[in-house]
């Protein structure tokens, strides 16, 4: 088991009294065996106390887990077949969010997602999967061409938030986001959105409008950052774990405040100790869904998710 976190410590002292015994066993040939069974007993015991217990700051790093599987990953994994496209028609092709036509058992959906890359040089050229305009225009443009085909949408996001760069204000950053979260709100196809990984402010929300909305279990979801909501309430970093809990970020949370359809199991310890698994988790709860969706007519369909955003945040007074 991969271990990367100061909170999954014990599992590696664990593991590495279980190799100093097997070491020894191998060189005296003696039968530790009894030995080795209890400390593996104890591994599996810790293990599922620390991940059965995790705090919001926990989750907020077990989502950016470098080998954490990304969009193009998940669609490897799950689909029969997929052909990305690109392109805004208007700027060019935003390589933070990547979308295309793909297969899922025989059924054609539009798949969009960020993308953030597995190495220095790739995450450059994702822009650490922070979209600039275009790429939610792009975005739009897939939506569209779904819509055109009678084809669903589903939507993987994990993403820091949308670029904050001067030039991405210039060609127009909160018009596009904004755009997006009235095209989706009426698009007249299912629209399955599931967080994947980091879901952070509009830059996740721009490609977020769905009928269905899930997060994976170590996924987070919110408005801000927990370092950069520490940095505006405090003038620090150092209290982000605070913020993480303060933020009801994390999956959990998020289903309770009734901001999100469902939570979506992952692999013990996150789903980059077994993509593989997490894919087909995955890919099961999206043929569910599918099929449930599939069995509305548009007007109900659009109605729904319409009431379902209104009725979020709302305050009734007596």
């Amino acid at each position: 088991m991969k271990i990367s976190f100061d909170f999954e410590k014990p599992l590696a002292d664990l593991q590495q009294q279980i190799e100093k015994v097997k070491q020894v066993e191998d060189k005296n040939k003696l039968d530790m065996s009894a030995t080795i069974t209890e400390l593996e007993n104890k591994l599996e015991t810790t293990r599922h106390e620390i991940y059965a217990n995790l705090t919001g700051w926990q989750k907020v790093q077990i989502s950016r887990h470098p080998e954490r599987p990304y969009t193009l990953q998940y669609l490897e994994l799950m689909c029969d077949d997929f052909i990305e496209l690109h392109g805004d028609r208007t700027v060019g092709d935003d390589k933070a969010i990547v979308g295309g036509f793909g297969t899922i058992n025989g059924q054609t959906a539009m798949f969009i997602g960020h993308q953030k890359g597995k190495n220095t040089k790739d995450r450059q050229y994702r822009n650490f999967g922070m979209p600039n305009p275009e790429g939610y225009r792009k975005a739009l443009r897939l939506m569209k061409l779904a819509e055109k085909f009678n084809k669903p949408v589903i939507t993987l996001i994990d993403t820091p938030g949308a670029f904050p760069g001067l030039e991405a204000e210039e060609r127009g950053q909160g018009e596009a986001i904004a755009r997006n979260l009235l095209e989706m709100s009426v698009l007249k196809v299912p629209i399955i959105c599931v967080i994947i990984g980091e879901g952070a402010s509009g830059g996740a929300l721009g490609i977020a409008i769905g009928d269905k909305v899930m997060m994976l279990e170590n996924s987070w979801y919110s408005v801000i950052s927990p370092e950069n909501c520490s940095t505006i309430l405090w003038k620090t970093w150092e209290n982000k774990e605070r913020a993480a809990e303060v933020l009801k970020l994390t999956s959990t949370e998020m289903y309770k405040n009734k901001l999100i359809d469902g939570v979506i199991k992952e692999p013990l310890g996150g789903a980059h100790q077994d993509p593989v698994a997490m894919a087909a988790t995955l890919k099961k709860q999206l043929l569910k869904d599918l099929k449930i969706l599939k069995e509305k007519n548009v007007d109900e369909l659009v109605t729904d998710r319409i009431n379902k955003f209104c009725a979020m945040g709302v305050v009734i007074e007596d």
